[in-house]
């Protein structure tokens, strides 16, 4: 089933272009990609980026947009990322970068174009374990922006995904929660030897 892609807010995709059509932003960034490309460059793919700020006790999880991310393709294949925050004075490009990040989410979004449901993709990063996922929203007509994981959408850790987590394999929320919040929540201190 398609995916049904929700659309970035106008100023942080015009923020974007007007970086891409930047030649010191582009000169400037990390990316080698990026700055050897020989032919035009598009922003595509946008997807919100939301961050787990942590997982309750009830299993619920506590989530924040913290921006969009933009695959940059030139001459049909990706060549970077660029990432839009939310300052005081609206959406504004925050940086161009590379990595193997990029590749894994294509690879993310394809395997979500073979599946039969239809989902609202979006990005979720969970920064006590470096892991960012592919989050599959099964409401489509949801603002990309708001929400927090329900038990029956999908997450897709991307790689590298950390240790004991599998790359690519689409997790139930319900499953997958209960596992980042044993690696998450810190293991309780011994008492000291008497």
């Amino acid at each position: 089933m398609p995916l049904q892609v929700p659309p970035a807010p106008a100023p942080a995709l015009r923020s974007v272009l007007t970086a891409l059509g930047s030649p010191t932003a582009v000169r400037e960034a990390p990316t080698p990609s990026l700055r050897n490309a020989e032919q035009p460059t598009t922003a595509e793919l946008p997807l919100p980026v939301h961050v787990l700020d942590r997982i309750t006790a009830e299993g619920a999880s506590a989530t924040r947009l913290t921006g969009w991310r933009f695959l940059i393709r030139s001459g049909g294949r990706s060549v970077a990322a660029a990432e839009t925050m939310l300052t005081a004075d609206g959406w504004a490009f925050s940086r161009f970068f590379e990595g193997p990040y990029i590749a894994s989410t294509e690879r993310a979004l394809r395997q979500a174009e073979a599946l039969p449901e239809t989902y609202q993709p979006r990005l979720l990063s969970v920064p006590g374990l470096y892991m960012l996922t592919l989050w599959l929203h099964g409401d489509c007509t949801a603002d990309g922006a708001e929400g927090h994981p329900v038990a029956t959408d999908l997450l897709v850790p991307l790689a590298p995904a950390p240790p004991g987590i599998a790359a690519h394999r689409p997790h139930r929320v319900a499953e997958l929660l209960p596992v980042l919040t044993l690696r998450v929540t810190p293991a309780p201190l011994l008492g000291s030897p008497a």
